[in-house]
C-alpha cells in the first residue's frame, strides 16, 4: 500500500540512519534484498517489547470475549485484503 517511490524514500532514510543495508538480489535483477544491520537489530530488539506492551494495554480495555471477537474480525478483514491482492 506504499508506492515504489515511497518505499525507496523510506529505505533511503533507514539506510542513512545505519539501520539497514541493501544488496542486489542475485535471483532477480530488478529486486533488492534488505537486511537489518546490527544497529537496526538492536533497535528492533529494544522497541518490539515496548510495542507489545502498548498493544496489551490497548487490548486490556476489552473483555476476553471482545478480544476473541476482535481477533475473528481482524482475521476476516485480513483474509479479504489478501484475497484481493
Amino acid at each position: 500500500m506504499v508506492s515504489s517511490g515511497g518505499m525507496t524514500n523510506r529505505l533511503d532514510r533507514l539506510e542513512r540512519a545505519g539501520l539497514i543495508v541493501r544488496a542486489p538480489n542475485p535471483e532477480d535483477r530488478w529486486g533488492t534484498l534488505v537486511s537489518l544491520t546490527e544497529k537496526g537489530l538492536e533497535l528492533v530488539d529494544r522497541i518490539v517489547p515496548l510495542h507489545v506492551e502498548n498493544e496489551a494495554r490497548a487490548l486490556a480495555t476489552l473483555s476476553r470475549e471482545e478480544q476473541k471477537t476482535l481477533n475473528a474480525l481482524l482475521a476476516k478483514l485480513l483474509d479479504g485484503v489478501t484475497a484481493s491482492s
